[in-house]
């Protein structure tokens, strides 16, 4: 099984890169090969919507993201892992979600999913420095549908409420092994 992790904090060894370390640790424990992505260590240029991968299922525009989009393919789960921002992604991983657009345009215009015959699972693991009802609503929305563009399945979250400051995570050791759990699970899929 290959599992991809995608770090979307901005923050390098911030709280939700702790979370994912430790669910890729879990995963890779159960014999998983694990990759992980940093976005805020690539350059992606947003989305100009010209609409030019209606027609050809490609974006054109030359950047990071054509490293980035086989990974999408190869990988039997994908995990995206994030702080929220206003009660969403940070910008970075919303410009690698937008930029996914082109998968989107394959799979619904062009009637040519990436891959139609693998059944994949998504994972989205956040922290938020509040308490907030609908903390993670509008970034569990924007991970959700960004799964569906690639042909993965949302399957799990794990949400943590009040954690704010770098490392603050390290000070609860029942949701660090709950994110070990999890990717000890993603390996039974």
């Amino acid at each position: 099984m290959k599992i991809l992790g995608i770090a979307g904090s901005c923050r390098k060894d911030g709280n939700t890169d702790i979370l994912l370390k430790k669910c890729l640790e879990g995963a890779m424990s159960c014999g998983a090969s694990v990759e992980t992505i940093f976005v805020r260590d690539l350059k992606i240029l947003p989305c100009r919507e010209c609409h030019s991968c209606s027609k050809t299922g490609k974006c054109v525009l030359q950047d990071d993201m054509q490293k980035i989009y086989p990974k999408f393919a190869e990988a039997d789960c994908i995990i995206v892992s994030s702080p929220i921002f206003f009660y969403n992604l940070p910008s970075n991983l919303k410009a690698l979600i937008d930029r996914c657009q082109c998968m989107w345009a394959r799979k619904y215009v062009l009637k040519r999913p990436l891959l139609p015959q693998k059944e994949r699972k998504g994972v989205f693991i956040s922290a938020g420095g509040t308490k907030g009802e609908k903390l993670f609503d509008c970034a569990k929305l924007a991970v959700k549908y960004f799964f569906d563009a690639i042909d993965v399945a949302y399957h799990k979250d794990l949400f943590i409420r009040s954690i704010d400051e770098k490392g603050a995570i390290n000070s609860h050791p029942d949701k660090l092994e709950e994110a070990s759990s999890l990717g000890k699970h993603l390996t039974t899929l």
